[in-house]
């Protein structure tokens, strides 16, 4: 059968499978530092303290961000638990639901078949997919801003009625207060460029007697007012850090130290829309012409000229935010996952009127580096820092050898069902289908790396010697990850990490100085108290020529963990054993 996309027992069979998969594998791994360690221990920090408005991390005051995404941890927490796949449970809905939306959106704006390609080119794509598994804010924005991306593109199309547009359009606006309490201003400022340079680049200029500008500030203000108001009365210094700190510094200057050169996106953009590169530019091209109905006009809704151009507002979206992103002082690979959407919706709009050619050289494009990286797997540990690392890298070789077997098969499948049948849906299910598992399995086989970054090998030994009164320390560093799996917080000592602001509101919830901190250790261990620390190694010589009393219960090259249960200051500062491979 060779229309797959006329199919409803092959769309949902293939929608089960990919349901399954992808919820399955937001438990399967341990929670990686930093992202996902810091946004579950905020959650639990606000069930623990029942303080929803004032976010904290550590227990410190944490105002970098705003609180949806720590509202729908914490919400999860006390539905299901803490967990792994709880603490993802959000982002994968996010990811998973932009897949269905963006899916949707290309059905009723172009027709089925873009439709179903658009969500398999999103679900697919090496980065949307990797990152829809990762408890990070990011996912959560792009999540939010695809809802007024595709809400926007119903309710503005040529055949919408106006009970339609209107309707979309207050979803499209939900979207943008969604995304503005996901990650801040970005979720409004983004979405209205776009809208002015469609615009301009259109000539479409009623389409702003379309937005229900009244309704949608009304509804905007609604959902977004509430929480910045009490933040605010509660925490006077709030409006000051969050809007001009973390907006104008943060994009204007290297406040952040998240620097990176003008092209820094475009590598990232290149791996990340995976498999589907090999048709990128023809795609990009193909919205730059924009011949979507756009000579008919709406009828309905009263529009002239040339009416809705669709993929020219996706051009637009894709190519302003990834400009915005890269003219930016602050950078992380993360920050272009918004473009995803609107790059799918036109790889599938290209895709339903490409030939047999452009099938071809997507899954060449996708193939060839895979089957020349397959000489070169055995190469990788060699380039790691230290024999810990090199070990840890030779487990994950096997995955990396798996994922890349999978795509050169997938690649030869798909230019087997485009050549010799002439069967277009499946050679796009079948590139989708390989570049999806393929993504997982690199990011399952990542595990071993993920828990030494998390240091959770040490949770036993930490577990045992922990007492309820035990408190803890985190001597020049912070541990993202530990402090969700103990369930408690710790002091920070020598070293405030990104809880400058916060301890400068609260000085009494860190220690400054390792002078200062050794006066502690000394007289609560006088006192018979016990302690515990996670010492960054450099610190733990200083230490010791202290003469702290200090037991180690475990070490790796990123910590060494002691008590003061015995002397034990003759210890080494790493003594680390490599990891066994398996």
């Amino acid at each position: 059968m060779r229309e797959l996309h006329k199919s409803p027992p092959f769309l949902w069979t293939l929608l089960i499978v990919f349901t399954l998969i992808w919820f399955y594998l937001l438990g399967v791994r341990t929670l990686v530092p930093t992202d996902e360690g810091r946004y579950a221990e905020m959650a639990r920090e606000m069930i623990a303290s029942h303080d929803w408005i004032t976010t904290r991390l550590n227990a410190i005051k944490y105002f970098e961000k705003p609180p949806l995404q720590t509202w729908m941890n914490a919400i999860t927490f006390e539905l299901f638990g803490l967990g792994e796949w709880q603490a993802r449970l959000w982002t994968g809905l996010c990811g998973f639901g932009s897949v269905l939306l963006t899916a949707y959106a290309g059905r009723r704006v172009f027709n089925a078949q873009v439709g179903l390609y658009a969500g398999l080119v999103l679900g697919s794509s090496l980065l949307w997919g990797g990152l829809g598994h990762v408890n990070t804010l990011d996912m959560g924005l792009a999540g939010m801003m695809t809802i007024s991306l595709c809400a926007l593109l119903i309710a503005q199309r040529n055949q919408a009625s106006q009970d339609e547009q209107r309707n979309w359009m207050l979803v499209c606006w939900a979207g943008m207060a969604l995304a503005v309490l996901s990650k801040g201003l970005i979720g409004i400022v983004l979405p209205g460029a776009v809208l002015v340079l469609y615009t301009l680049a259109a000539g479409d200029w009623r389409i702003w007697k379309r937005l229900h500008l009244v309704k949608g500030l009304l509804l905007f203000l609604a959902i977004t007012a509430p929480w910045f108001v009490v933040v605010s009365m509660r925490n006077p210094e709030f409006a000051r850090f969050f809007f001009i700190h973390e907006h104008f510094q943060r994009f204007l200057t290297k406040v952040h130290h998240r620097t990176g050169a003008w092209y820094y996106f475009v590598p990232i953009l290149v791996a990340g829309i995976v498999p589907w590169l090999g048709v990128l530019l023809q795609s990009l091209w193909e919205g730059l012409r924009d011949r979507h109905e756009s000579s008919l006009a709406g009828s309905l809704n009263g529009a002239t000229g040339r009416g809705f151009q669709p993929k020219k507002m996706l051009l637009i979206w894709a190519l302003f935010i990834f400009f915005f992103f890269s003219i930016s002082n602050s950078k992380l690979p993360s920050y272009i996952l918004p473009i995803f959407p609107a790059l799918a919706l036109l790889i599938g709009a290209f895709l339903a009127r490409a030939g047999t050619r452009s099938l071809y050289l997507a899954a060449a494009v996708f193939g060839l580096p895979a089957a020349i990286g397959l000489a070169f797997v055995q190469r990788i540990p060699g380039t790691a820092r230290d024999a810990f690392s090199a070990a840890l890298l030779v487990q994950h070789l096997p995955w990396i050898y798996a994922a890349l077997a999978l795509i050169v098969a997938g690649a030869v499948g798909a230019m087997w069902l485009a050549g010799r049948y002439g069967n277009r849906d499946g050679a796009v299910v079948m590139l989708a289908m390989s570049g999806f598992l393929a993504g997982q399995i690199v990011i399952v086989g990542h595990e071993p790396q993920g828990r030494y970054s998390a240091g959770v090998d040490h949770l036993p030994a930490i577990r045992a010697a922990l007492t309820p009164d035990t408190h803890m320390y985190l001597v020049g560093r912070y541990e993202q990850a530990l402090p969700f799996y103990l369930q408690r917080t710790m002091t920070l000592v020598a070293h405030t990490d990104e809880m400058e602001f916060g301890l400068e509101q609260e000085p009494q919830l860190w220690i400054p100085t390792i002078e200062a901190f050794a006066e502690r250790w000394k007289a609560d261990d006088a006192a018979g108290k016990k302690e515990m620390a996670i010492v960054a190694p450099e610190q733990y010589p200083q230490l010791q020529q202290l003469g702290l009393k200090m037991h180690v219960i475990g070490s790796d090259p990123r910590r060494i963990i002691v008590d003061n249960d015995a002397a034990d200051t003759a210890a080494p500062a790493v003594a680390p054993k490599p990891p066994e491979s398996k």
